[in-house]
């Protein structure tokens, strides 16, 4: 059931972008956010998978830093990490699947790209589009504030890393595998569809091979999430026919050729599976079965994305910030700073949208490894100092064979 209107935020935002229109005013520079710690975003979890993505907590509270103004990266930012800036997608959709309704979805995203200078992204102009899993635009699946705030930050890392990129946002009705896997299926069906971006995992278990056929879509790139709690493989980014996306800490570097440095985030995900294949295109020798991740992006909220989003628990005044500061609400009004592999993904996805090449699974930065920058420090945990939870020169599990220099690897 819908909560009571007194209790829903009045925003209803716009996400998609219209074709070439990019940057049209050049926002003051926001600044991360450092202290804090990390806050889960709270999803509905009463089904196999849940959401990957984590906010900088606030310092009085359990809940997330929510602030009236941009913070963390923004467009400029992430497109010059990854030598991105000036390119098109031309009109290509990127979708992004995740579970459960986010009734400030436009509204949202509309006032990010305002306020980051991006050209509007709306139902109205044809850049976005929202449908449920069958790809209908009503009935919507119940909403849920902790999944509101993923939507958030996958749309505006869309917006981010491709501008003019188109986005559908296709809601399952629940965070269990089919409904989400029935969302997959929608959005590959969709016409101008050309990546899928999945930001959730759950254990892998015996339903996951045969789940895996609603993510084999040759010609489409599909990214998922490699997990945010270190050390350890999750599905759908164990599944051969994805490309798997591990996390970076990404920080500004003055003096050096990039102007950028990562290292593996220590919450990225990574190892054998025990039940996926090894894919035909993957060829390290720690893992009889598939390896995750293949390739990174940012994904320390230290260094994250600043999202608007304003689906709450408790409306848009002063008290209900410090009730989300709390943790004693949920959701979020504003500004809030987030990384986690959930952002990883859609970055990714973008990169791909932008690249606009048909794919194979995971397979193109295999063969075009020229167009990755190498990440090679960092650790997410413990696996004996071996290449699969420590960044090394070449592949390793918490980063993969590296993070986007351009669109050439994808």
């Amino acid at each position: 059931m819908a909560p009571p209107r007194l209790f829903r935020s009045l925003v209803v935002l716009s996400l998609v972008a219209a074709p070439l229109s990019v940057a049209v005013a050049a926002p003051a520079e926001a600044t991360p956010l450092q202290s804090g710690g990390i806050v889960n975003f709270g999803c509905a979890t009463s089904g196999k998978l849940h959401c990957l993505g984590k906010a900088i907590r606030s310092p009085k509270g359990n809940g997330p830093l929510v602030v009236s103004t941009p913070v963390g990266y923004g467009p400029a930012e992430i497109q010059a990490a990854y030598n991105l800036g000036g390119l098109h997608a031309n009109g290509r959709t990127v979708a992004i699947v995740d579970a459960q309704d986010a009734p400030t979805a436009e509204a949202d995203l509309a006032k990010f790209r305002s306020a980051r200078g991006l050209s509007p992204c709306t139902t109205a102009n044809g850049c976005f589009k929202k449908v449920n899993q069958n790809g209908a635009a009503s009935p919507l699946p119940a909403p849920d504030y902790g999944w509101a705030e993923e939507i958030s930050l996958d749309l505006d890392a869309v917006s981010a890393t491709c501008p003019d990129c188109h986005i559908l946002l296709v809601e399952a009705n629940s965070p269990d595998t089919d409904p989400l896997m029935t969302a997959v299926d929608t959005a590959a069906a969709t016409p101008g569809v050309v990546a899928i971006s999945n930001s959730y995992g759950g254990s892998e278990d015996s339903t996951i091979l045969a789940a895996d056929a609603h993510l084999n879509h040759p010609g489409i790139a599909v990214t998922a999430s490699s997990g945010d709690s270190g050390y350890g493989v999750s599905w759908p980014a164990s599944s051969p026919y994805v490309t798997a996306v591990g996390g970076t800490t990404l920080k500004k570097a003055a003096g050096t050729p990039r102007g950028w440095s990562e290292t593996a985030w220590k919450g990225s995900g990574s190892g054998c599976s025990t039940l996926e294949a090894k894919p035909s295109w993957q060829h390290d020798a720690g893992c009889a079965k598939r390896t995750v991740a293949d390739v990174s992006a940012v994904a320390d909220p230290a260094t994250g994305l600043g999202v608007y989003d304003t689906y709450n628990s408790c409306g848009s005044s002063s008290w209900c910030d410090f009730l989300l500061s709390l943790g004693l609400a949920q959701g979020a009004d504003g500004w809030v700073q987030v990384g986690g592999t959930s952002l990883s993904s859609p970055v990714i996805a973008s990169v791909y949208a932008l690249a606009g090449n048909s794919v194979t699974s995971g397979s193109y930065p295999y063969a075009h490894t020229s167009g990755l920058y190498d990440v090679t420090s960092g650790s997410n945990g413990s696996c004996g100092g071996t290449y699969l939870c420590t960044a090394v020169a070449g592949y390793d599990g918490p980063t993969g064979l590296g993070t986007p220099n351009g669109t050439s690897g994808f």
